[in-house]
């Protein structure tokens, strides 16, 4: 018996409220799929799903991707943390967070591939980093100039790579940003999917960040994690941590 089985239904049930839920239900549990197949999980007719999709998208709670398939929106993110802060705790990547920035005394940021941006999902601050207006959390990260946005790259393939990138444009944040696919290509080719991406001064003058990317299965989205370092050089403990945080998240 399933739980809305074995809940009560009110008198006064809303339709249109019930069914944006399952759709949103559906999104949330299996990202890119179109709208066919979320109606046909959804157990709706193809008109209804539609239409409740593209109201999901104008507030901001799917995203859609520009294959015409769907994926969570931000605003499932923000309600999702208010929750959590509402109740004075947080969900296990939190912790693991807040576990590496104690343990190598600099920031740490959780960040992802959605809806063809990267995306912090998640930060811990620490005394040891400065202050990243641009690393908040919900905000989009530069893919080609941040430790975080190459290590998500090595996650997926080279041609949706390519798509990221110039899609979002290879701006200029300091002398040092890698304004060519070409560089970029050939920085990523001397890497292996589980080593420790570093760079130096690429996003902000003096600041080194390092990242790692997620273990994942096969049709899982691509994470990471990532640490914000003043100065030129990544400790080797922070190097370590990260690589086994990068571990520890792919079976929270």
């Amino acid at each position: 018996m399933t739980l809305y089985a074995e809940r009560e239904r009110p008198d006064d049930l809303v339709q249109s409220v019930a069914r944006a839920l399952r759709v949103l239900e559906v999104v949330t549990r299996s990202p890119g799929l179109p709208v066919k197949a979320i109606a046909r999980r959804s157990g709706l007719n193809l008109s209804t799903t539609y239409h409740l999709v593209r109201t999901l998208a104008y507030e901001g709670y799917v995203t859609r991707l520009k294959d015409g398939t769907y994926d969570v929106g931000e605003q499932v993110s923000n309600r999702f943390y208010e929750q959590l802060g509402s109740l004075g705790r947080g969900p296990d990547t939190r912790e693991v967070l807040r576990h590496l920035a104690q343990t190598t005394g600099y920031s740490a940021y959780l960040g992802r591939i959605s809806a063809g941006r990267v995306v912090v999902v998640d930060y811990a601050e620490a005394p040891g980093s400065p202050y990243l207006e641009d690393l908040e959390r919900g905000l989009d990260v530069s893919a080609h100039a941040t430790a975080l946005g190459k290590a998500l790259l090595l996650g997926i393939p080279r041609r949706d790579r390519h798509e990221l990138v110039i899609d979002a444009g290879m701006r200029r944040f300091t002398a040092r940003t890698t304004p060519d696919l070409t560089v970029l290509d050939a920085q990523l080719a001397r890497l292996r999917p589980d080593a420790v991406v570093e760079e130096h001064g690429e996003f902000r003058d003096d600041i080194t960040c390092a990242a790692a990317l997620v273990p994942r299965r096969k049709g899982e989205p691509a994470w990471a994690v990532g640490l914000s370092i003043p100065g030129e050089v990544v400790p080797q403990k922070a190097r370590r941590e990260l690589s086994v945080v990068a571990g520890d998240l792919a079976g929270v």
